[in-house]
């Protein structure tokens, strides 16, 4: 099967039951790529009826996740948005740091994390804030597509993949393999712990300084947008900061994140 063209009643079918599990909105405007999707794991699982797949993922739980996997975007790249990154060394951190005992990590959540560039680039600005030890931070990181979260806990990138990435990082925190590919030291992977996560549900996560959820909440609906952001305020600790993407706003949502403009970097806080 190359291709598959949903009916109005199976696109909704569809669209409905990606929402309740995902919280990803689809619509008409990008139906052909659930079509594809659909398409795809209809043809590696050799079935001939639209029905039936749909029968299996609600059925069966790793299908389900593999679905999931399928239909998420991958877009992403090491210090994404810069600004915020040196918002996050020089005042979020800093901040953070005030109100730590001795010996208490900072902990920070990289939720969509895609294939790591971001919670390694997190780790990096960490071990680059002047006060800031290894043993001080403790980073979570994780992601609906499994495929990206291996790739994230392989740490190993194509050399367009870092061009972002400054030369005295890349020295310092990145091995050169024989193959060209550039592959994270394992001094920072042993800082991050990646997980399967959606962001539907209520997870584990707790007791939070910063949240990075970047270009993750711009597939939401608003009500998907405000269900996750007001647990991100209940995970967070107090004085913990929110990261979102540029073309994100929580303008006109009902959450209790004070708005701030730093440095032109925009970051939400909880206090």
């Amino acid at each position: 099967m190359n291709e598959i063209k949903l009916t109005e009643t199976q696109f909704n079918l569809f669209k409905d039951f990606v929402y309740r599990e995902s919280g990803i909105c689809f619509n008409v405007i990008n139906k052909i790529i659930l079509e594809s999707r659909i398409a795809s794991s209809m043809k590696e699982k050799n079935l001939e009826v639209v029905e039936d797949y749909y029968k299996l993922i609600s059925s069966d739980k790793e299908e389900l996740k593999k679905f999931l996997d399928n239909i998420t975007t991958n877009l992403t790249k090491f210090f994404r948005n810069e600004p915020n990154f040196k918002l996050l060394k020089n005042y979020v951190l800093p901040q953070i740091m005030k109100y730590k005992k001795t010996g208490e990590q900072i902990r920070i959540w990289s939720a969509g994390c895609s294939t790591g560039e971001e919670p390694y680039s997190i780790a990096i600005t960490c071990l680059e804030t002047p006060g800031i030890r290894a043993q001080d931070i403790k980073i979570f990181a994780s992601d609906l597509s499994l495929n990206s979260l291996v790739a994230a806990k392989e740490g190993r990138y194509e050399e367009h993949k870092v061009e972002n990435v400054p030369k005295e990082y890349l020295n310092k925190y990145f091995d050169k393999l024989s193959s060209g590919e550039y592959s994270i030291k394992n001094d920072i992977k042993k800082l991050i712990t990646f997980d399967y996560h959606n962001l539907r549900h209520r997870g584990s996560q707790a007791n939070m300084d910063v949240i990075f959820c970047r270009n993750v909440l711009i597939y939401f609906d608003n009500e998907s947008v405000k269900l996750t952001v007001n647990r991100f305020y209940d995970i967070l600790n107090e004085h913990g900061f929110l990261f979102i993407g540029h073309s994100e706003s929580l303008f006109g949502l009902d959450t209790k994140f004070k708005f701030n403009n730093i440095d032109n970097s925009i970051v939400y806080t909880k206090n």
